[in-house]
């Protein structure tokens, strides 16, 4: 079983009493004791730490809401945690963000930089505080830049250019808009060297726009979840898929490739053990020559919705939309009335000045895919595929999910 760890077993055994902590804190919540009961109390080898139930996203806000920890100084900060399309609940974060343990391993920022924080601001979302508490470590000039509306991205990016900025960071959503605005205006960013990325994985459509405006920048990434905080980070000789796992984190492989994780910090207040974010993935060498494991992700495994009692691969749906020609991205968007499907949109997001023959690849979606022409086949017109001048985004985070439940209330509105 250790072999599908992150770390060999003389690596984690210091460290595992964290987790053998996090599990008396779990056994005290009422409504997830009963899945402890017979186990044995101490985490004191990796095969006992497999041999725990995983946690999901709801058994995980359940034991906060009961915990409601606190941090030992500083601030306590309450964040949303709920991912780009749920209803906010209520999570918890130190002062820093744990930030300090990310640069003592990971620095792509440096004194030099003008780095642009362009993660949104306040809400209840901490990427923005999160990517400030490591320019604070880096001492560099911050640009806190936040939301940005369509009308204002040409005044913005020309400050930029002023500026000089070295560095931006964002999910890769966000930051697919700020440089498909500069592209279309042709705007350049001379400057520009570094690219932060967190939230999403990385689309592989943002490296066209970046050789045109910022030929010079390449990408860093950090991969993690309001729950786990950042589990690892990647350079710009790693795949966008590959990432190292910092020493605090424990990664697992479980069954069907599904990955969790430990914490190791023993300063973390989420009791993270071996939670789920949904994500598959492997262990393996990272080509960019780094020893150790590597936790190469795989995509979510969550993507599969059920429309009127049919699997839909979300994935698989907006992957083909976004190869069609002019699309820059595409968003599976399902409409239900009384916990029933009653429409399925496809929503285009398509590149300035291009056109998308949206009834074409609307029949071939519908012929080509099982789900939908077997469960609109006597409604086929509630399946619908348009091109859209914004997709349905998330205030709270600046994340714009490739998959969006709504009521038909919230259509009407």
């Amino acid at each position: 079983m250790t072999d599908t760890f992150s770390l060999p077993p003389e690596a984690a055994a210091p460290h595992l009493p964290v987790a053998a902590r996090a599990l008396e804190r779990l056994r005290t919540v009422p409504a997830l004791a009963p899945r402890y009961a017979g186990l044995p109390g101490a985490v004191s080898t990796l095969d006992e730490l497999a041999a725990l139930p995983p946690l999901a996203k709801d058994d995980l806000n359940v034991a906060l809401a009961h915990l409601e920890p606190r941090s030992e100084t500083g601030a306590t900060w309450l964040f949303q945690s709920g991912g780009s399309t749920g209803a906010p609940k209520v999570g918890y974060a130190p002062t820093g963000f744990y930030m300090a343990g990310v640069h003592a391993h990971w620095q792509p920022l440096d004194r030099d930089d003008t780095f642009v924080n362009a993660w949104g601001a306040g809400r209840m979302w901490g990427a923005h505080f999160l990517a400030a508490a490591l320019a604070d470590l880096a001492g560099c000039r911050v640009i806190a830049l936040g939301s940005v509306t369509r009308e204002e991205y040409g005044d913005w990016l020309g400050l930029l250019a002023d500026q000089q900025a070295t560095a931006i960071g964002g999910t890769p959503s966000v930051l697919r808009l700020w440089f498909a605005h500069a592209r279309a205006a042709g705007l350049k960013l001379p400057a520009l060297r570094k690219v932060l990325w967190l939230g999403e994985a990385w689309q592989p459509q943002l490296a066209d726009d970046l050789a045109a405006v910022a030929p010079q920048a390449r990408r860093w990434g950090m991969f993690g979840s309001t729950e786990t905080w950042v589990v690892g980070t990647n350079t710009p000789d790693c795949p966008a898929d590959t990432f190292h796992p910092l020493p605090e984190q424990l990664v697992h492989v479980g069954p069907d490739g599904l990955l969790d994780f430990t914490t190791l910090n023993p300063d973390m207040l989420n009791p993270v053990l071996r939670y789920r974010t949904g994500d598959a993935g492997e262990l393996t060498a990272c080509p960019c020559g780094r020893p150790g494991r590597a936790m190469r992700v795989l995509g979510r495994r969550d993507s599969v919705v059920q429309v009127r009692g049919l699997g839909l691969h979300v994935d698989e749906l907006v992957a083909r939309a976004e190869r069609e020609p002019g699309v820059s991205r595409a968003q599976v968007v399902i409409t239900e009335n009384g916990g029933r499907a009653t429409g399925v949109d496809v929503l285009l997001l398509t590149d300035p000045g291009t056109a998308v023959d949206t009834d074409r690849l609307r029949a071939e979606l519908f012929s080509a895919t099982f789900t939908l022409s077997t469960a609109f086949q006597h409604d086929p017109e509630d399946f619908r595929v348009r091109a859209v001048g914004e997709l349905v985004g998330n205030d709270r985070t600046g994340k714009t999910a490739g998959f969006v439940v709504r009521t038909a209330d919230e259509e009407a509105s």
